[in-house]
């Protein structure tokens, strides 16, 4: 009998993945991202940068956008050569094969190149999984690495579940397996959006790792709730509700795409998910003077197709006045 990791199937599940494969294909139908190339590169900009910020990058949105463009960056070095690898591997992600051990190993080697000694091979050593001084999980033995992907893999190829829920059941065995001395955060993320982009190659442009982002917490509790458990059925939930949130966003904001303007994506792009800002601050941000310019050109028609929300809406002049990119949430 092939492998199959320990979780059940539950209606809440399935519920996620109808509510998910719905909304994929009225985008797949639309077009819209393929329509966007300029889209599908802040989605992919927004990916790097949360998955990064997770492992504790410490560059800004802005500063990814700008390493990822050429431009030079007053920052720690090795944060730069972790946005540096990382785009070089998320420019080949639909070319990356999420079934095979030799891919996971090759751009394991390309996202954590002069960064440990060890890229591209399994550890040698014990690892675990940390939230800050608390242990979410210490990792099986290194000797056991080799044998338990082998097992991973084997179910991933020989599997019939649906694809939804096969990538949730390896993100979650491949944190606990947690195969590399560095970077295994990264790849799980990496290679769970492959295995999605292998079945809708429109899963390559969604998000996923803004949302964890935003519920990092929830991320961690999730894992150390299954890891109690002793099954992954807390994280396959955690993780549909994040990746259906990342789809129900960038549907909603294509919808409104045709009507922005460049200096609309240029605001939006420089705006953090859920941190307000003062006017002020985003002229600095955009590297602008003029606030009449500012508000003209940027914020009122960002605000006018709801992409941005007052934080005082009922008071619009009033000084503590900050402004937050809309929170696109399903209904």
């Amino acid at each position: 009998m092939p492998y199959k990791p320990p979780y059940t199937i539950s209606s809440k599940m399935l519920d996620f993945v109808s509510r998910i494969m719905k909304q994929i294909g009225q985008l797949s139908i639309s077009n819209t991202l393929d329509q966007r190339p300029t889209l599908r590169r802040e989605n992919q900009i927004h990916s790097i940068y949360s998955s990064l910020a997770i492992e504790n990058n410490a560059l800004s949105l802005a500063q990814v956008t700008d390493v990822i463009n050429g431009k030079l960056v007053a920052g720690p070095k090795r944060d730069i050569i972790e946005v540096k690898n990382a785009i070089k591997v998320y420019e080949d992600i639909l070319k990356i094969n999420p079934f095979e051990i030799d891919d996971l190993l090759k751009y394991h080697g390309m996202m954590m190149a002069s960064l440990i000694d060890d890229a591209g091979q399994f550890r040698l050593g014990q690892e675990g999984v940390f939230d800050g001084n608390r242990v979410i999980l210490v990792a099986p033995p290194a000797q056991r690495v080799p044998i338990l992907i082998d097992q991973l893999y084997d179910y991933l190829k020989h599997s019939d579940e649906h694809i939804l829920i096969k990538s949730c059941v390896f993100h979650y065995e491949f944190e606990f397996i947690h195969p590399f001395s560095d970077g295994n955060g990264r790849m799980g993320r990496l290679i769970q959006t492959c295995l999605l982009a292998s079945e809708e190659s429109i899963f390559a442009y969604m998000p996923i790792e803004s949302i964890i982002k935003e519920r990092q917490q929830d991320y961690y509790q999730a894992i150390a709730q299954s890891n109690q458990d002793g099954n992954s059925d807390r994280f396959i939930e955690f993780m549909l509700d994040a990746i259906l949130e990342s789809v129900s966003r960038t549907f909603q904001t294509t919808s409104h795409a045709g009507g922005q303007t460049v200096q609309v994506k240029k605001l939006i792009q420089v705006m953090s998910d859920n941190n307000p800002y003062t006017a002020n601050e985003l002229m600095r941000l955009l590297g602008l003077k003029s606030l009449a310019s500012f508000k003209k050109n940027y914020l009122d028609p960002a605000r006018a197709t709801g992409l941005i929300k007052m934080t005082i809406p009922e008071k619009p002049n009033s000084r503590n006045q900050r402004y937050i990119k809309a929170n696109l949430n399903r209904k």
